[in-house]
C-alpha cells in the first residue's frame, strides 16, 4: 500500500509498505479523510522518531475484522481515535481519562495518512465509532479533534453567558469558537496573525476580532464593558501570544492553555494578582475521552457544528508533503483533509 513517509515538515515521501494484516479483536480500515493536526508539523517533538507515518484524525470503512470482532464488519463506515484509556488506574477511575499511561502509549499501524490502517484491539473496544449514513467521512475526521476541545472547555469550567477570548483562529481555536457558540457562551472574541483566519473566526461566532498584533487585552476590555474574559483559551503557543492570556483574563476567568509551546519556554506570572487577589484559574488541557468523542460525533450529526466549512484544502496522499507545507506555514488555509483513496 502507498504511505506518506514524514521525515520533516518539508521532507514527506510517497512510499509503499506491506499493507498490515489483522489479528484477534482487531480492524482493518481503508482510509477515506485523514485531517493534517498542528501537532503533526512539531518538528521539534518527534524528530527522533522519524521517519514514520503520522496522521490521527481519521475516518474510513472496515475492510477486514479479526478473531473475535462482534461489533463492527466488513463495509462498516467508522471514525477511530488513536489515543484511547485505559479505563482501569487511578486516573480512568477518578475521571481523567486523558492523563491515563495507556491512552499516551496507544496508535495505529501506521498511520492515517496511508491507504490502510490495522487498528489495535484496544481501539477497537474504546476508539471507534460507527458514522451514521448522514455523517461523512470528511466529517468523521474531527470527531478527535472535536473531542479535544470539548474536553478543553469543560476542563476550563466554561459557563453559558461567559465572556471568551479566542488567541489563534487556527483550527483548534476554529473549532473552541464553535462549541463556545453551540454551548451558549456570551460575547466571543477572536484574534489572529493572519486576516483570513480572522474572517474565518467571524464567519463561524465570533463577534468581534482583534489582529493579533494589536493590545490585545485593552482591547478586549473595550469590547467587553471594562471586564477582562471569563475564559481566555490561548490556541497559540508563542509566547506573546500567552502573554495576551494572561493579561487579558478577568477577575475569578480561567485560561486555558490549549496549544503547546515549544519545550524551553517560560513564563513568570505575578502569584499575588493572579492567584490571590483575582482568584484567576490556570489550567490546560490534552486530547479527549471517550465520552467526548461521542458528544462530537453527536453534535455533527445534529447540525450543530459545521466543521466542514473550516476544511480549504483536500488533497490526494501523493500531496500530503504540500499539506504539511500548508500546515507549518499557514496563510490561505486552515483545514487540510488528506484523501488517500482518491
Amino acid at each position: 500500500m502507498r504511505v506518506a513517509m514524514y521525515y520533516s515538515n518539508d521532507d514527506v515521501r510517497l512510499e509503499e509498505m506491506e499493507k498490515p494484516s489483522t489479528g484477534p479483536g482487531e480492524l482493518l480500515v481503508r482510509i477515506e479523510a485523514s485531517g493534517i493536526c498542528g501537532s503533526d508539523v512539531m518538528e521539534w517533538y518527534r524528530a527522533h522518531k522519524v521517519p514514520l507515518v503520522l496522521g490521527h484524525e481519521i475516518a474510513g470503512e472496515v475492510v477486514e475484522t479479526g478473531e473475535g470482532v462482534e461489533r463492527f464488519r466488513v463495509g462498516d463506515r467508522v471514525a477511530v481515535t488513536h489515543h484511547v484509556p485505559c479505563m482501569t488506574c487511578h486516573y480512568c477511575r477518578s475521571g481523567h481519562q486523558t492523563v491515563c499511561e495507556t491512552l499516551r502509549t496507544t496508535s495505529f499501524d501506521p498511520g492515517g495518512f496511508a491507504e490502510y490502517v490495522r487498528v489495535p484491539a484496544i481501539n477497537v473496544e474504546r476508539g471507534t465509532f460507527m458514522l451514521p449514513d448522514d455523517v461523512s467521512f470528511e466529517e468523521g475526521s474531527f470527531i478527535e479533534p472535536l473531542a479535544c476541545v470539548l474536553r478543553g472547555q469543560r476542563q476550563a469550567r466554561f459557563f453559558p453567558g461567559c465572556s471568551v477570548l479566542v488567541i489563534g483562529s487556527g483550527i483548534s481555536g476554529l473549532l473552541h469558537i464553535m462549541v463556545a457558540r453551540a454551548l451558549g457562551a456570551g460575547r466571543i472574541i477572536a484574534t489572529d496573525v493572519v486576516d483570513y483566519r480572522l474572517e474565518a473566526a467571524g464567519r463561524l461566532g465570533a463577534e468581534e476580532t482583534i489582529g493579533a498584533d494589536d493590545d490585545v487585552p485593552a482591547r478586549f476590555r473595550e469590547l467587553n464593558e471594562g471586564r477582562g474574559a471569563d475564559l481566555v483559551i490561548a490556541c497559540a503557543g508563542a509566547t506573546p501570544a500567552i502573554e495576551q492570556a494572561l493579561e487579558a483574563v478577568g477577575r475569578m476567568g480561567t485560561v486555558l492553555f490549549f496549544a503547546t509551546t515549544r519545550p524551553e519556554v517560560r513564563i513568570p506570572l505575578a502569584i499575588n494578582e493572579f492567584f490571590w487577589r483575582n482568584e484567576v484559574t490556570l489550567t490546560s488541557s490534552y486530547a479527549g475521552s471517550p465520552a467526548n468523542c461521542e458528544t462530537a460525533l453527536e453534535l455533527i450529526r445534529a447540525g450543530r457544528l459545521p466543521v466542514t466549512e473550516t476544511v480549504t484544502h483536500r488533497l490526494p496522499l501523493e500531496d500530503t508533503g504540500a499539506g504539511f507545507a500548508l500546515v507549518a506555514s499557514p496563510r490561505d488555509s486552515i483545514k487540510v483533509i488528506i484523501e488517500p483513496q482518491r
